[in-house]
């Protein structure tokens, strides 16, 4: 994962989890795993038969869901607030 430094990584849990040492936060972890969905994602427009990296977009787009999920049953406000920084839902 050379593409997330640890520069990226502590500014992605600034913005989101409070600040940079905070990597427990939901909203941080939540972030982190868009950012991470995103690079699999262009990465897999070229390279479509890239089966294992299929597997692994396919389990990190489950544990963000599962992170939303409870983040919208703990804090209502900052999952609508985080899923409109973050652009997830229309």
């Amino acid at each position: 994962m050379a593409y997330l430094t640890i520069e990226k990584k502590s500014e992605i849990f600034q913005n989101f989890g409070g600040k940079a040492s905070n990597t427990g936060s939901t909203e941080g972890q939540v972030a982190l795993l868009t950012e991470q969905i995103n690079h699999i994602s262009d990465h897999l427009k070229t390279n479509k038969k890239d089966f294992s990296s299929q597997r692994g977009l396919m389990k990190m787009v489950g544990q963000r869901k599962r992170l939303l999920t409870y983040l919208s049953k703990h804090n209502l406000t900052g999952y609508r607030s985080l899923i409109e920084k973050l652009g997830l839902r229309k």
